[in-house]
């Protein structure tokens, strides 16, 4: 079920509003490397205990991700494409899209022919956030993935 962009899909995404602070991770080091992310970057970002904080101002989300490494805020309104700067400071535009899809934000990052899509889900009254890295195969005209390419992020509502 795919929710049409506006203010009632504001209020269907308002559980996920508030603050939210990682309590684990799985294999977001490895995430990082796929996505190009340089040693340094990766090792602090592994460390990083980020607050997630998301709110809303009409059909505005905001996403602000704090932490001791790196601060980042994006502003976006469902299913309308923007131009982001990611945390990692890919040296490309980064074109992305949220949407909200059967009750979990699905955030779309592609560039350079690579794409990463950004699942976050409600799950037990936590935050779960999936992260996936797809490269395009132009002969095949398909996306390629593997396990080692995901990583699942868990945080708590503050």
């Amino acid at each position: 079920m795919l929710v049409e962009p506006g203010l009632r899909a504001i209020r269907t995404c308002s559980s996920f509003l508030g603050s939210w602070k990682l309590v684990s991770s799985e294999n977001f080091e490895s995430y990082m490397k796929e996505l190009g992310v340089g040693f340094a970057t990766r090792k602090f970002g592994s460390l990083a205990k980020p607050s997630v904080i998301i709110s809303t101002n009409d059909d505005i989300i905001t996403i602000k991700t704090e932490s001791s490494f790196k601060n980042t805020e994006i502003s976006f309104k469902l299913g309308e494409e923007f131009e982001e700067m990611t945390a990692d400071d890919r040296k490309t535009k980064v074109r992305s899209i949220i949407t909200l899809d059967n009750g979990s934000l699905i955030h779309v990052q592609k560039w350079d022919g690579k794409e990463t899509t950004i699942k976050r889900k409600l799950v037990d009254s936590k935050l779960v956030v999936v992260s996936s890295i797809f490269f395009l195969n132009p002969h095949l005209s398909t996306k390629c993935s593997s396990m080692k390419q995901k990583c699942s992020l868990s945080c708590w509502c503050m």
